[in-house]
């Protein structure tokens, strides 16, 4: 009697985009073997959507954006199939990871999420340490096994029911396209890191305002190598110290706003 084979697993595409021409083909290329591309747009105006509403593979929805997580736990909403890909518009899928993806899946001991590993690209070369060589995050999983805590605005956390793995293959990473496209990404997660931390009832703290942002400068470029990189380094690293930066600058804001509207409700 033949034996039984499993059946083929099918895996959806989920990105979520705002503004993202100039990265987002190549992704979308790059996950052409996935059985949906579903994509989430956050009302895009440099010709995104139509470029997305275009494709014949892509399936796309615009959605107002929130923060990080709340987008991305809407987007995870419509994919049809269990197993999901979740990637930035900046990613790219090389083939060798297509087919580590691709066996992954069809593993009947497949944990339920992994992490990737992500090589950097500065513009179209490798940027190799400036704190960025350790980094990982969940990318694959199965939908019925996760979801995104609504703890964290910016850098969403999975939350996984069961085992994860981490894949061999590096997802790319075009983090860099110019200064100004940096520079903003990095003001962005700062501003929604203030939120979170106004939310969690931290104060702001003129010291740590001092502190903190050298510090990142510090350890992303002298104890993690980022002189390495040249005047690539110098440029990364100064702008995620400019976020830092930027997040104690926000939640003065935000606390100054609130002490307005306390006043002003005052009797």
């Amino acid at each position: 009697m033949p034996e039984l084979s499993t059946p083929k697993q099918k895996i959806s595409a989920l990105i979520i985009t705002y503004n993202e021409m100039g990265y987002i083909e190549k992704c979308i290329d790059s996950v052409s073997f996935a059985d949906e591309i579903i994509v989430v747009d956050s009302y895009s105006t440099d010709g995104t959507y139509e470029y997305l509403l275009a494709h014949p593979k892509v399936k796309v929805i615009q959605n107002p954006f929130e923060n990080f997580t709340a987008q991305k736990s809407f987007t995870l909403k419509q994919a049809k199939n269990d197993w999901v890909l979740f990637l930035d518009a900046d990613e790219v899928v090389t083939q060798k990871l297509q087919n580590e993806i691709t066996a992954t899946i069809n593993d009947p001991e497949a944990c339920e999420a992994y992490w990737f590993y992500r090589k950097f690209m500065f513009q179209n070369t490798p940027l190799n340490f400036s704190g960025w060589q350790t980094d990982k995050n969940h990318r694959l999983f199965r939908k019925s096994k996760v979801r995104f805590t609504d703890k964290k605005l910016v850098h969403e956390t999975l939350e996984v029911d069961g085992c994860s793995g981490i894949l061999k293959e590096k997802l790319t990473h075009y983090c860099y396209k110019d200064y100004e496209d940096y520079k903003g990404k990095m003001l962005k997660y700062g501003q929604l890191k203030a939120k979170e931390d106004f939310y969690k009832e931290k104060h702001f703290n003129y010291v740590l305002m001092t502190v903190k942002p050298l510090w990142k400068f510090f350890n992303h470029y002298i104890i993690r190598f980022g002189f390495l990189d040249g005047k690539k380094g110098i440029k990364i690293c100064y702008l995620n110290a400019l976020g830092v930066l930027e997040r104690f600058r926000e939640l003065k804001r935000l606390e100054k706003k609130n002490e307005l509207a306390y006043y002003l409700v005052m009797p």
